[in-house]
């Protein structure tokens, strides 16, 4: 997922180059993805706060009453938050671009700048 979000907004940066493109279906189909995108990013943030809850519980476990067991369990899941925190990091902020890449969409279909581009 991290592959396709990352070379969709390059695309897109790239149209954003062009002036004479139906803007309407360029927005239209904008639109989907971010929608596709941003379900992806809900189900990873449910998963990394699940896992998140999960060291929590872990770590509190081993402090109580450490057992390797328990210990391992903390680490293992430690090593599992790190990935999903990074791609989530990679998703919220890829979706946060690509709201900026409809603002100039709808900048360039109407015309005028966007409300940003203005202050």
């Amino acid at each position: 997922m991290e592959k396709r979000i990352l070379d969709y907004r390059k695309y897109i940066d790239e149209l954003l180059l062009k002036e004479d493109l139906d803007w309407e279906a360029v927005i239209k189909e904008h639109l989907i993805q971010i929608s596709f995108f941003q379900h992806e990013r809900l189900i990873h943030l449910i998963v990394t706060i699940t896992f998140a809850l999960l060291e929590i519980i872990a770590f509190g476990m081993s402090v109580v009453s450490f057992t390797p067991g328990v210990g391992l369990l903390a680490i293992v899941i430690l090593i599992l938050l790190i990935p999903y925190i990074r791609h989530y990091y990679i998703l919220e902020n890829e979706v946060q671009k690509m709201y900026w890449q409809y603002d100039r969409m709808v900048g360039k279909r109407d015309g005028v700048p966007s409300w940003w581009e203005k202050q």
